[in-house]
């Protein structure tokens, strides 16, 4: 295999409610952008790889030939879509990292999409429970109720720790702010993200509006490119470390679902490959769909032991100016979760980080960032370590 490949440019839409009519528009408008900020020509490309879940949003599929139809200069490249919930992004991403490293080509264009606010509520909602193993699962009502009784769990076990998910949600509205792309730019202060009222209801009790992650539209694209091309490029990230690991889709079959052992595992086994310990870490970019992922996250990661994931958010630590930043881009919570994008915008969120291209959002002096992206209740783990390398 060759050595590790790079990112040498990106392309990012605003999330939110999107005047494109769908996903194809989506993708267009950054396939061509990220091409572009790469320096490099649509015949340059080797491979496309298109992350879209779609799951019921659309009764368009074939996802991976909506690139070529609403960009023709790319039609002829040979595409393919992956699936894998939450991590579509991701796992497109890593496809495309597998397809350079492996020799069989020297530039791939990786594209995440979805086009969720034109779908009704209940189509919203169905589609996001194909996430979860429905046989067992389904009578939760929705994605969020699956992740309600998932914090009723860690309350049972640990007392309640809802003011904990409040400080959490009012962390990453406030980093939102800062964040050009991000779906709700409003700091909504810890106090209303506490409360429960007509404007933050609850969705799944505990779980409050501002718990769960916004319904989004937007789209995301990155160039990937092995060390020869990187070399010449006019920026250059690329991997120190990165993982993938799978646990159960029935929670059911799990010793521990609070211990979140697939997001351990991957992040784990991608700081290991790195060499990085949490202290080398500059930010951290996960994957806050709901607010308790995130403190379970805390916990699986290293940050405290089970139970304690409190300690973090009330320390500053994970704030953006703390020890350890956690989504100083306001992360799912603030900056959207269109599904499909969701990946492919985290690790640019990272890399905006590290070339100091971050505006408002930027940690002083990043040099070193992991992102962690999940599908369904950390069934598919994806963690990366990032660094610039040009």
């Amino acid at each position: 295999m060759t050595a590790t490949p790079a990112i040498i440019g990106w392309a990012h839409s605003r999330f939110g409610k999107a005047s494109e009519p769908d996903v194809e528009a989506l993708l267009a408008g950054v396939t061509g952008a990220a091409v572009d900020h790469a320096g490099i020509a649509p015949g340059d490309v080797d491979g496309l790889f298109v992350g879209v879940f779609n799951g019921g949003f659309s009764r368009q599929g074939f996802e991976a030939g909506l690139v070529g139809a609403g960009r023709p200069e790319l039609a002829t490249v040979p595409a393919v879509r992956t699936e894998n919930a939450c991590a579509t992004g991701s796992s497109a991403l890593f496809t495309a990292l597998d397809f350079v490293q492996s020799g069989r080509g020297r530039i791939a264009l990786v594209a995440g999409a979805e086009k969720m606010t034109a779908a009704e509520a209940e189509v919203v909602g169905d589609a996001l429970l194909t996430a979860s193993y429905r046989k067992e699962e389904e009578q939760a009502g929705s994605f969020a109720g699956v992740f309600a009784g998932i914090a009723r769990d860690y309350f049972e076990r640990y007392g309640d720790h809802r003011d904990t998910l409040a400080r959490i949600a009012a962390k990453n509205h406030r980093n939102g702010v800062g964040n050009p792309y991000a779906h709700l730019r409003k700091d909504l202060g810890f106090e209303f993200c506490a409360e429960v009222s007509d404007r933050n209801p609850f969705v799944a009790d505990p779980l409050r509006r501002t718990d769960c992650s916004l319904v989004s539209d937007g789209a995301a694209a990155l160039v990937v490119a092995s060390p020869d091309v990187a070399a010449t490029a006019p920026r250059a990230v690329g991997w120190r470390g990165r993982a993938h690991a799978n646990d159960h889709l029935p929670l059911s079959r799990r010793d521990d679902v609070l211990a979140f052992a697939g997001a351990r595992a991957a992040f784990a086994g991608a700081t290991n490959e790195a060499g990085a310990a949490l202290s080398d870490l500059d930010l951290i970019e996960t994957h806050d769909c709901f607010t308790v992922a995130e403190l379970l996250q805390y916990e699986a990661f290293g940050l405290a032991e089970p139970g304690k994931g409190a300690t973090v958010i009330d320390s500053g630590r994970t704030e953006r100016d703390g020890e350890l930043p956690v989504n100083p881009s306001g992360g799912l919570k603030s900056k959207g979760h269109p599904i499909g994008a969701t990946g492919v915008s985290q690790h640019i969120m990272a890399a905006l980080q590290l070339t100091g291209e971050a505006g408002d959002m930027q940690v002083p002096g990043a040099e070193l960032a992991a992102v962690f992206n999940m599908g369904g209740v950390a069934v598919a783990n994806y963690c990366s370590v990032l660094e610039r390398v040009r």
